[in-house]
């Protein structure tokens, strides 16, 4: 775990998304291709593998978070909606989203459901860790072979 959070995020979810797609652990859905990720956006997302990108991101956010819900998700992936005239509001990002890709994050056995304490939401499992560790030291070890 530690060395997740000592690469470069953007780096390692780009290669975590190529990994997922690679092993064909995640699929996008068929209306994948025609929704906005959030009522803040004014088109669908220009990457044709946007949704790969999103599952990395939501693996790395359930692996930093602890447990975490849709609603949390849906706060960290919302934005300001622009209102004309009006002052700008916070909006909430796509539910349906976040929610089908942790079930496909938990179908493949990277997450699952938990509860600490009184909070409870995804987790993430050993073989996800280990997922995400795996990438994160091959990255670490291609930085000592730069230097």
């Amino acid at each position: 775990m530690t060395h997740i959070l000592q690469v470069d995020p953007s780096k390692l979810i780009q290669r975590a998304a190529d990994e997922l797609k690679r092993q064909n652990l995640v699929q996008p859905p068929a209306w994948s291709r025609f929704v906005k990720t959030g009522p803040q956006k004014q088109r669908f997302p220009d990457n044709a593998e946007w949704w790969y990108l999103r599952s990395a991101a939501v693996l790395r956010s359930v692996a930093r978070l602890g447990p975490v819900g849709t609603q949390k998700l849906r706060t960290k992936y919302g934005g300001r909606i622009r209102r004309g005239h009006q002052p700008e509001e916070f909006r909430k990002g796509s539910g349906s989203i976040l929610r089908k890709s942790l079930q496909q994050l938990e179908k493949a056995g990277f997450i699952k459901q938990a509860k600490k304490g009184v909070h409870k939401g995804r987790v993430l499992t050993p073989k996800g860790t280990s997922f995400l560790d795996k990438i994160a030291r091959q990255m670490v070890k291609a930085e000592k072979k730069e230097q």
